[in-house]
């Protein structure tokens, strides 16, 4: 099956500044307020980093490489299960709207995951995206100070 088929792609107009949303997605500290805490996190190609997460019942650990960075603009990273075939890639692009910022994302390579472990089916994903990307990143930002 080809990587990017049945790709996750959510674009969402933020209301804060890109580099407010910038900080967001790419520090460490910044990150774990609103989406994991990913200690190892660094906003380099080539860095590795991992985290657990999935549901309460059966954790996943998380293991991740950045493989593209362009600061304030794109930040990708590969996203893999220890233990489980498969790996996909998450990509977040942003686009300068004045006091406003769009965000993309695209998350590809989920059909290479393990179709009999339903806690890998796409849906699950689109869900945690949808909630990850239009509820808590937004009522992050609504926080910060500006």
């Amino acid at each position: 099956m080809s990587q990017d088929a049945n790709p996750i792609e959510l674009e969402k107009l933020l209301d804060a500044p890109i580099d407010i949303v910038w900080r967001a997605i790419a520090e460490r500290d910044v990150m774990k307020q609103w989406y994991f805490d990913v200690p190892a996190f660094e906003a380099r190609v080539g860095a590795l980093f991992e985290f657990s997460g999935g549901p309460p019942e059966r954790q996943y650990r998380h293991l991740c490489e950045v493989l593209e960075v362009v600061p304030g603009k794109v930040l990708a990273y590969s996203w893999r299960y220890d233990g489980y075939a498969g790996n996909s890639r998450l990509r977040f692009e942003l686009f300068d709207k004045g006091e406003k910022t769009l965000l993309r994302l695209s998350h590809t390579g989920i059909p290479t995951f393990p179709a009999d472990n339903p806690d890998f089916a796409i849906g699950n994903f689109a869900m945690g995206w949808d909630a990850i990307i239009n509820t808590e990143l937004p009522k992050f930002l609504a926080t910060c100070v500006r």
